[in-house]
């Protein structure tokens, strides 16, 4: 049980990763701090778009840093003047719980192949994410904003952050695509 503890406290360590389509309290944060630098103008809101992404690779032009337009951990160091990227404790909705960065994709039992029940035997269903359980262990509950509360109860076919996001219809899945965004480990 330890080790379980000491391997899932491993694996939400802090990291950024800030990215076009990127959403998020991290955003918002970098976007600040470009801001504060000159490197962005207007207000910080969260979204990672073409002015976010033109922002970065201008910071890292000038500060001789490879320019990919992507915030990770060795950018925002730099960025945070040698800080190290430290997650919000709480949600700003007011759902507790530790920020975790995924990438995410999304399914329904209608998904052409898919089956109704998910590899813990509960129906697919909105409210449900499929994970790598290395990662994110099964029973997990978590909150994505936008999206509402969530429980780990699928495997999806991936490794690493990643999720998998179940929707009712085929349609919904369709139109959600994938996302890069913040999630809120709840327990």
């Amino acid at each position: 049980m330890l080790m379980l503890i000491c391997f899932c406290s491993a694996a939400f360590a802090a990291a950024i990763l800030v990215k076009d389509g990127s959403r998020g309290q991290a955003v918002k944060h970098v976007q600040t701090l470009l801001i504060e630098q000159g490197y962005l103008s207007g207000e910080a809101d969260g979204v990672c778009g073409p002015q976010t992404v033109a922002a970065i690779k201008k910071f890292q032009e000038a500060k001789g840093l490879e320019v990919d337009g992507i915030c990770g951990d060795g950018t925002y160091r730099v960025l945070s003047g040698g800080k190290t990227y430290e997650p919000p404790a709480v949600d700003p909705e007011t759902h507790a719980g530790t920020m975790f960065y995924v990438s995410a994709t999304a399914y329904s039992a209608q998904d052409p192949g898919n089956s109704v029940h998910t590899a813990t035997g509960t129906k697919v269903r909105h409210g449900v994410i499929a994970v790598d359980p290395a990662v994110i262990p099964l029973g997990t509950h978590v909150f994505i904003p936008g999206y509402g509360e969530a429980v780990a109860e699928d495997i999806g076919g991936f490794h690493g952050n990643h999720i998998d996001v179940a929707f009712d219809t085929y349609g919904e899945a369709l139109a959600f695509g994938r996302q890069n965004f913040e999630i809120y480990i709840m327990d």
